[in-house]
């Protein structure tokens, strides 16, 4: 079995003695969509920052194909292949779809400024080819009737898929999804859902999922970790997770009906 993509051991992350993550430890493998869940303030967001590298634990260490990124910057980390997409909507409002989406080509981008300005060569060839890629997540993502119409003038689950397609611009070994069906209807919901199946089975792409859609989470992943005030309660499959003591008592309140 290969190695894991991702390994936390015994992080710990505190805010002026407040203990946002206490000795957290998970493996995400390669192909896999490991999800994170847990009531506010549980610490999911937190050990997102600490992943992409905007936070830095004060305990343990954080891997990345088995070589340690505490420390390193979050460009660097994004070069690696990590990207992300948030919870509250990070997009410019008043530039295009397509606009938006070819942002997250800049992590990629080879040439400098100088030769991208008088668009020759190499620069015109990379640009073409970014393109064409970015035509092809809009395709993926079925956003095409939208492409040059400013985000600003589309509904908010539209928006929510052209930030998931900045994400994959980046062309990221694994995908943070936080939230993404957060103040969603159930047909966007479903739609969003189809959509993290489709990236995963024809892209490839491992993903961390943070959500509170219950029903989405115990659809889609294949294991669960709960976290309760920055602590680990349970890790498991779907089935085993949903069925855990302490994960009803501490979080669901009552066994899931699923």
């Amino acid at each position: 079995m290969s190695a894991p993509l991702v390994e936390f051991e015994n992080v710990s992350l505190s805010f002026k003695g407040l203990k946002a993550l206490s000795n957290i430890n998970f493996t995400v493998n390669e192909d896999e969509l490991f999800a994170i869940i847990g009531p506010n303030g549980a610490g999911k967001t937190s050990a997102f920052n600490c992943l992409n590298g905007v936070y830095k634990p004060q305990e343990g260490d954080i891997r990345w194909r088995g070589k340690s990124i505490i420390g390193v910057r979050p460009d660097r980390i994004a070069e690696l292949g990590v990207a992300r997409t948030f919870q509250n909507i990070e997009l410019f409002a008043h530039m295009t779809v397509l606009e938006n989406i070819m942002l997250g080509r800049h992590v990629r981008t080879e040439v400098g400024w100088l030769a991208g300005g008088f668009w020759l060569g190499k620069a015109k060839r990379e640009e073409m080819a970014n393109r064409a890629l970015v035509e092809g997540i809009i395709d993926l993502l079925e956003i095409q009737a939208w492409r040059i119409y400013p985000v600003a003038m589309l509904p908010y689950g539209i928006q929510k898929r052209v930030e998931l397609g900045r994400a994959l611009a980046m062309e990221p070994e694994l995908l943070l999804l936080d939230e993404p069906v957060a103040g969603m209807n159930l047909e966007e919901t479903e739609d969003m859902a189809r959509f993290i199946l489709d990236i995963r089975e024809e892209l490839g792409i491992s993903m961390i999922l943070v959500e509170h859609d219950m029903g989405l989470v115990m659809d889609i992943a294949d294991r669960v970790m709960v976290l309760d005030f920055g602590v680990v309660i349970a890790t498991g499959t779907p089935e085993v997770v949903q069925r855990d003591e302490n994960v009803i008592k501490a979080y669901l309140g009552e066994e899931l009906d699923i």
